[in-house]
């Protein structure tokens, strides 16, 4: 996990205390199929996101994201919904304790893309249809946005 400036000069105040963060999360979709990615050393499936850094605009952090995730400008489309409550607080491996508030985005790479890991976040990415991903390992509120997804138009 790559931790913004702003982040560790919270982090010298609060320590691990649990932050309460605005993010982005990517729902790339290409037809009926989903991109899903696992972040390293992670055993669950998950979508493209992170948090949005001060004075960014939403949409400009989603694409940011993706970018640095791995490695294509995204077509950001509409947003699917907002989410927040304890299926979106962590426990990183180093102690920080963070709770996300995430606005999820329609979003499009270009077809036949190949994904290339630039900031060493993620290990794999690959598309999957929604019965695929109901016998995956994945996290909690995967399913809860691809359901919004699946009633959002481009």
């Amino acid at each position: 996990m790559t931790v913004s400036p702003y982040v560790t000069g919270l982090r010298a105040h609060v320590g691990h205390d649990l932050l309460l963060l605005p993010a982005v999360t990517a729902v790339i979709r290409d037809g009926h199929r989903y991109l899903l990615a696992k972040h390293r050393g992670a055993s669950v499936w998950g979508t493209i996101g992170g948090a949005i850094e001060p004075g960014e605009e939403p949409a400009d952090a989603v694409a940011r994201e993706v970018l640095e995730e791995i490695g294509l400008a995204p077509q950001v489309g509409s947003i699917v919904g907002a989410y927040g409550g304890e299926d979106f607080v962590f426990a990183y491996p180093n102690g920080d304790r963070v709770s996300y508030i995430t606005i999820a985005f329609l979003c499009a790479v270009p077809r036949g893309s190949r994904f290339t890991f630039t900031d060493d976040e993620l290990s794999e990415a690959r598309w999957f249809t929604r019965d695929e991903i109901a016998t995956l390992p994945r996290e909690v509120w995967v399913d809860r946005i691809l359901d919004d997804a699946d009633r959002t138009e481009r």
